[in-house]
């Protein structure tokens, strides 16, 4: 519409309007021939990435090997056949032996057959990685851990016996090694510096198909609570990797190896978009150990602990939930100490934030027994720096975590500590109630709160006798939430129990 108040700048664009309707034209041309250009372009960029997968590829590829497993395992001893008609068979000792092949009662009166015990060779496969000129092999646990013999088969075609010089089942990680000389090698990456999205290429024997190159991103980072080891801390990614490509590498396309495939998420076994690999940066620390000592060793603090949800942060009267709760001290341990107590919300270890447990777990785990760390943690609402001296894991005991439950409902039957129930569930020398009955339905049964636990807090009190249970619950008044500390038959840990209607 024409504005009568802005006639001269209408005036000037009228004078152009031949000139303008040219330029048009002329944009016009050029948008209907930009697309041809553009996929030019497009399939350029293609050929390529191609050539980038290729090309990393034909360097990593030698230094991939195909690694066979044997096992001898027995057959279930002790399997016996009965004759079904007792001693006083009416088709005679003759039917037996045809039909059942059982002695007859006068060879063997009670009719029993013992079988003898057989051997059955079970072969395995997976993949590995060199790492080394002179033959060492990253691969996984899982692959060669338990086997007898362990043939690697190179990508020439050349084949070795290999030994075993180390394994971590606590992390999946084993080193093994052929007797060779100026074999190609991988190198290792910095899996620190990997980002989400970045391109990986997997590369391994897939159904001992040999050398099989898949590509993918990096989907996720510090995957952890899986369930697949002890100490996770996994690189996720949606390159295919299918049984046969466990301890194979997983590589940048820098041609470096920046994890190491170990396991798939899959309800049919097979490759569905969802593949983890471990960490090089672990993987490498755990191999250095086990090359030079043929075994790990963990750093260790002695404390159980738990990820601190919003509900345990506001019990605690936190207004931030980062951070990792201690919910137990072990006695006479490095953070006793070092004056760690329950209830202390770490946030620091070693100047890194603390925030998820898996993490924290295997940053400690990695530590040198010995070493000296700065630990901050909150206590009461304020910020405490201790230093703590790492242990060394002892070889019965692991890092623990424990899982939190925020509930929506409560019910629960408890009886005071008795030497018997304490005897009975391996209470000796603690303080607390036991719980005896927990309602269905109930907020202490959605909080998994079970019979035969102890309670040792309410509400950040230490209680010993049912009567302080009801009087520390009365105080809570109108709160919405209490707070317990619970123990079971291992560790303790905090229960948020939410009253709220």
């Amino acid at each position: 519409m024409w504005n009568p108040t802005n006639n001269k700048e209408l005036h000037i664009k009228s004078r152009r309007g031949p000139f303008i309707l040219y330029l048009a034209a002329c944009l016009a041309i050029a948008m209907v021939a930009r697309p041809a250009h553009g996929q030019g372009n497009g399939a350029e960029n293609l050929r390529m990435m191609g050539k980038a997968f290729a090309s990393t590829a034909k360097r990593v590829s030698p230094a991939v090997v195909f690694v066979k497993v044997e096992k001898i395992v027995e057959s279930q001893p002790n399997v016996q056949f009965f004759s079904p008609f007792g001693g006083d068979n009416p088709f005679g000792d003759d039917f037996l032996q045809r039909f059942f092949g059982t002695p007859s009662p006068q060879e063997q009166p009670r009719q029993f057959r013992q079988i003898p015990r057989q051997q059955q060779r079970v072969m395995g496969q997976g993949s590995g990685f060199i790492i080394s000129p002179d033959g060492y092999i990253l691969t996984n646990n899982h692959v060669v851990g338990d086997a007898d013999k362990v043939t690697v088969k190179l990508e020439d075609g050349r084949e070795f016996s290999a030994k075993t010089v180390g394994t971590d089942p606590h992390s999946d990680v084993a080193v093994i090694k052929i007797d060779a000389k100026n074999l190609p090698v991988l190198s290792l990456g910095n899996s620190d510096a990997l980002e989400v999205g970045e391109w990986v290429l997997a590369i391994g024997n897939p159904f001992g198909l040999s050398h099989t190159l898949t590509a993918g991103i990096v989907s996720a980072k510090g995957r952890s609570s899986l369930g697949l080891a002890d100490y996770e801390n996994f690189i996720q990614t949606d390159a295919a990797i299918n049984p046969g490509n466990s301890g194979g590498p997983l590589v940048d396309l820098n041609g470096k190896a920046v994890g190491m495939n170990t396991a798939i998420f899959s309800q049919s076994g097979g490759y569905i978009g969802i593949g983890f690999a471990i960490p090089i940066n672990m993987a490498r620390a755990i191999k250095d150990q086990l090359i030079k000592t043929g075994k790990v060793t963990r750093g260790y603090l002695g404390v159980v602990i738990q990820d601190l949800t919003p509900e345990l942060a506001k019990s605690f009267g936190l207004d931030d939930h980062q951070g990792i709760l201690v919910a137990e001290v072990a006695e006479d341990s490095p953070a006793e100490k070092a004056g760690l107590r329950q209830g202390d919300v770490i946030v620091e270890f070693g100047g890194k934030t603390a925030e998820e447990v898996g993490v924290f777990r295997n940053r400690v785990s990695l530590e040198a027994p010995g070493t000296k760390e700065k630990i901050t943690v909150l206590r009461n609402g304020k910020r405490q720096t201790l230093t703590v001296t790492v242990g060394n894991l002892p070889d019965t005991v692991l890092a623990a975590d424990t899982e939190s439950h925020t509930p929506d409902k409560l019910g629960l039957t408890v009886q005071n500590l008795s030497p018997d129930l304490a005897e009975r569930f391996g209470y000796q020398g603690e303080k607390g109630i036991v719980v005896t009955q927990v309602n269905p339905g109930s907020v202490a049964a959605l909080a998994g709160i079970q019979p035969g636990m102890l309670i040792q807090e309410v509400n950040r009190k230490r209680i010993h006798s049912v009567e302080e249970v009801k009087q520390a619950i009365r105080e809570s008044g109108n709160k919405k939430s209490i707070l317990l500390l619970v123990k079971d038959d291992k560790y303790s840990r905090y229960i948020v129990l939410n009253t709220e209607e």
